[in-house]
């Protein structure tokens, strides 16, 4: 791994350059290369969970005075999620530098996304043991938090059912539902699709692993099928 252009994407010097090659080793590595004196990176993941956490929740309680606690926990639920990090580890270059098993450097699937989402924590566990509390602030108030105006505006801190549901109730004053449409593949793969429905009227359809993941994939197509976005 090469540390100093690591640095450099980050834009972050590490004392520690353990602590950034640790952050950046995916257990599935250290099972291929066993002889290697390396941690993987899960530690640093579960201290990076929280010390983002507590970064986000501050600015946010601070930012937005007036607003209750339960848009302030969707707001930041919408800033941490495992798809907004992985698409901010993507744009960092993470995946450059990524220790990966064989296996799973061949998956560039939604596994992946998990694993970018997971080393993102885990950088960020790496910063506040190498650099402390402020510097770690400085970080994600560079990296993560300016896409918080935009979140909020355009309510993307609604998950699509229920944002959905909520302009289906105000705009045509009608409760929508989900239907089955369909499965396939054998238990372990299945794959859904569910149709969501406005009374009689089918809106859209998802597919997903789950029904519910083929829900918000419906109600994703049914918000841009009725200019609702």
């Amino acid at each position: 791994m090469d540390t100093n252009a690591c640095e450099k994407t980050l834009g972050v010097t590490f004392i520690s350059k353990d602590l950034l090659r640790t952050a950046f080793t995916h257990r599935s590595y250290l099972n291929e290369n066993r002889k290697l004196k390396l941690e993987h990176n899960e530690r640093l993941e579960f201290l990076g969970d929280a010390v983002l956490e507590l970064i986000v929740t501050e600015f946010l309680f601070a930012k937005y005075p007036t607003k209750p606690e339960g848009e302030l926990t969707a707001f930041r639920s919408a800033l941490v999620n495992a798809n907004i990090l992985s698409d901010l580890a993507m744009k960092l270059g993470m995946n450059n530098f990524l220790l990966l098993s064989r296996g799973e450097a061949k998956d560039t699937g939604r596994a992946r996304q998990y694993i970018l989402a997971n080393t993102f924590e885990a950088v960020v566990g790496a910063i506040f043991l190498d650099q402390g509390y402020v510097e770690t602030q400085k970080f994600i108030e560079r990296v993560l938090l300016p896409a918080t105006d935009e979140i909020v505006e355009q309510k993307h801190w609604l998950d699509s059912k229920s944002h959905f549901q909520e302009k289906a109730q105000e705009i045509a004053n009608i409760t929508p539902s989900y239907k089955t449409l369909g499965e396939i593949g054998p238990d372990h793969d299945k794959k859904f699709t569910v149709g969501v429905f406005l009374g009689s009227e089918k809106v859209a359809e998802g597919e997903g692993q789950s029904k519910q993941d083929a829900e918000q994939k419906a109600a994703e197509a049914g918000l841009k099928s009725k200019n609702w976005n």
